[in-house]
């Protein structure tokens, strides 16, 4: 195997430091720190890059606000992020700020590179341009007209800029997607991204004239560059480019862009552009993620709806908020916090299952056998072959989910052995063996106890990644020293030691009472030193959205993550005067059900309407739906939505449409459908 082949370099994205970090911002950093430590025990040289984006026009106006200067302002909120991450444990091997001469100067020779190919030109822009998210709106945009990502009035700015010719990659990028469907994860979003490049590309501009923080363009100082391709470049700076080329050499392309779903085309279109030419490979895989919902009532304006890691770690530690974000959220799709479920959760799976289980199982080899892991002696019963059969299938199984990126049913398949050998202990009841008189009751002991102190050993290894200090416990606890250097990648069962020494038996997961609620509601209530800034986001980040009522919760909310849900969203609120209340009778007579979209497509002539085919289960129907301004046909296939299934039929542009979507109505009218962040059939009855 190459030195090429034998590397693995992951990234976060790189934060924007105009608000402090919270739990999206972990969501991610925890999912790349947990894929690098797991590369690392399979013994592949690592290289894992975080870091934060500083420079643009939102963060002049935030710091101005503070009364600050950009500089002042970035120093802070970028320490707090690496504080954090320092505090967590993250196995990060370069943090790197865009505002670091040594990354000032690689996006300046990137710059000059495009420049010198060519595809960089001058030229005069007028048009409309979103603050909040960095990005230039298509021409012809009437002014205020609402940012395509955001949602936000655009400004009119007019100015000559640098352009990078974009247009010219239209071809070489659909067929990038087309060679390398696994380049974007998962499929809607590489749908998505599809469907966008595919409706024509403009050229990009790439510098601004009328900010002054940011990056000079070479030979051109009153012009900054543009904050993407500035922050972009940072996985090239972070892994050494310009400034350490043995380092670059060595893991650059990289092998994993970690991002949120609501970053995919500057990802997935534009860094993929910039890299074709530049003549720079390009990254391996781009995975994007979902969003982090939040209950409503657990949140406030005056905390910007954000949840700090900070009081999790207080409270519960850090790997009860790590196992909660990967066992509870399914990767790549929408997922709820709140701090009922994460004790639940903690109670529930460590404290219960895997605690419970390494207290039994280190208890009584200190007490039946004096410290010392008894010999599985013979003979096996079937009972202890079952044990045996499935830890060997939750290794490869765990394995194949893994790399999958299915890290939610890995950690499910762990847990199943975790459960059955708790079953084990139960249906054997060692502790009645040890009463037993005769060495074939103890040999038969030692066996049931070697059975599960090894299976508590391929668990602890399997989840290490996931919880690093609490399996490093265990590990320890079993008399195997640091977990750290244990070569994954040779996990079997029968490795654990007879006669090896256990450590002193402590708790591992303390159970948490209601009270650890109650103290991370209140520490929530307190300020936090860096909440005088704003806490919106640029959308180089995990999105955390405030969840609307389970009564009316969609499956993704409508409101621009990190911002307070409105009335518009779906949050109850009293009704307003002049509208009926229904009786139960009248609500009954609705048949909501859950309907499948098979096919979507635009109606022609029709620039708000898409035509539908949904499966309800027993039968498909038509469905036309004026969502055409708000969802792309692709995004839509194989989503779950909710429908009206008993409304009469009526005709919309000659097609028949049966039944109704349900959505939330956001201010200007833009739909946001209804769903499910659960699993739920296809036809089911919603009550």
């Amino acid at each position: 195997m190459s030195s090429k082949q034998a590397k693995f370099y992951i990234t976060t994205p790189i934060y924007y430091v105009n608000a402090r970090p919270h739990i999206g911002h972990t969501y991610t950093t925890v999912v790349c720190d947990a894929i690098a430590r797991r590369q690392r025990m399979l013994g592949v040289d690592t290289y894992f890059v975080t870091g934060t984006d500083e420079h643009g026009q939102k963060i002049e106006r935030s710091a101005a606000a503070a009364g600050k200067e950009p500089r002042q302002l970035a120093d802070e909120v970028s320490a707090t992020f690496r504080a954090l991450w320092d505090r967590m444990g993250i196995t990060y091997d370069s943090f790197m700020r865009t505002t670091d001469p040594r990354h000032e100067a690689g996006v300046q020779q990137i710059f000059r590179l495009l420049r010198d190919k060519g595809y960089i030109y001058k030229g005069s822009y007028t048009g409309q341009y979103c603050v909040f998210d960095e990005l230039y709106v298509g021409e012809g945009a009437a002014p205020g007209t609402p940012c395509p990502e955001c949602g936000r009035p655009t400004e009119t700015v007019s100015e000559q800029n640098y352009f990078f010719k974009l247009s010219a990659f239209e071809d070489q990028l659909l067929r990038l997607y087309r060679e390398q469907p696994d380049f974007i994860r998962p499929e809607t979003r590489r749908n998505e991204v599809i469907s966008f490049v595919r409706g024509g590309l403009r050229d990009l501009s790439v510098s601004r004239g009328n900010i002054k923080w940011g990056i000079p363009v070479p030979d051109d100082p009153d012009q900054v560059m543009y904050v993407w391709l500035d922050a972009l470049c940072t996985y090239l700076t972070g892994a050494g480019y310009h400034w350490d080329q043995k380092t670059f050499e060595r893991y650059w392309p990289a092998d994993v862009h970690m991002i949120g779903k609501e970053i995919v085309r500057f990802h997935c279109v534009y860094w993929p552009a910039f890299l074709m030419a530049a003549g720079l490979e390009l990254p391996t895989k781009i995975v994007a993620h979902g969003w982090l919902l939040f209950e409503q009532d657990k949140m406030s304006k005056s905390k910007g709806n954000i949840v700090r890691s900070e009081t999790i770690l207080e409270v519960l530690g850090a790997d009860a908020l790590r196992y909660f974000l990967f066992r509870e959220v399914p990767f790549g799709h929408d997922g709820s916090f709140s701090f009922d479920a994460l004790v639940q959760r903690y109670n529930a799976d460590l404290a219960n299952d895997l605690g419970n289980l390494a207290s039994r199982t280190l208890t009584m080899i200190g007490k039946y056998f004096n410290g010392e892991v008894p010999p599985a002696a013979a003979p096996v019963t079937p009972a202890d072959e079952a044990i045996q059969k499935l830890a060997a299938e939750t290794i490869a199984g765990f394995n194949a989910l893994w790399a999958d990126y299915q890290f939610s049913r890995a950690l499910e398949t762990a847990w199943a052995l975790v459960g059955a050998v708790n079953k084990y202990i139960v249906e054997h009841e060692p502790w009645k063996l040890a009463e037993l008189p005769g060495e074939a009751n103890h040999s038969r002991l030692g066996t049931v106890l070697y059975t599960c102190a090894e299976s508590l050993r391929i668990v602890t290894a399997l989840a290490h990644p996931v919880i690093p200090d609490s399996t490093a416990r265990i590990w320890s606890l079993l008399g195997l020293g640091e977990i750290a250097r244990f070569k994954l990648a040779g996990l079997k069962w029968g490795e654990l030691a007879a006669d090896s020494r256990i450590g002193k038996v402590e708790p591992v997961f303390p159970r948490a009472d209601k009270g650890a609620i109650e103290r991370m509601q209140k520490m929530e209530q307190q300020p936090s030193t860096t909440d005088a800034q704003s806490t919106e986001q640029k959308p180089d980040q995990p999105s955390v959205a405030a969840a609307p009522p389970a009564s009316a919760a969609p499956a993704e909310v409508g409101t621009q993550p990190g911002q307070p849900v409105t009335s518009a969203a779906g949050v109850a609120e009293p009704l307003p005067e002049g509208v009926a209340k229904i009786s139960i009778d009248d609500f009954v007579k609705v048949e909501l059900r859950v309907a499948l979209v098979k096919v979507a497509e635009k109606v022609k002539g029709a620039d708000k309407l898409l035509r539908l085919e949904v499966d309800l289960g027993d039968h498909t129907r038509q469905i036309v739906a004026g969502i055409a301004e708000a969802y792309s046909p692709e995004s839509l296939i194989g989503r779950k939505i909710i429908i009206v299934a008993n409304l009469q039929p009526r005709k919309l542009r000659g097609l028949e449409s049966n039944g109704m979507l349900l959505a939330a109505s956001l201010e200007g009218g833009r739909p946001v459908l209804a769903g499910f962040l659960e699993e739920v059939p296809v036809g089911a009855r919603l009550k």
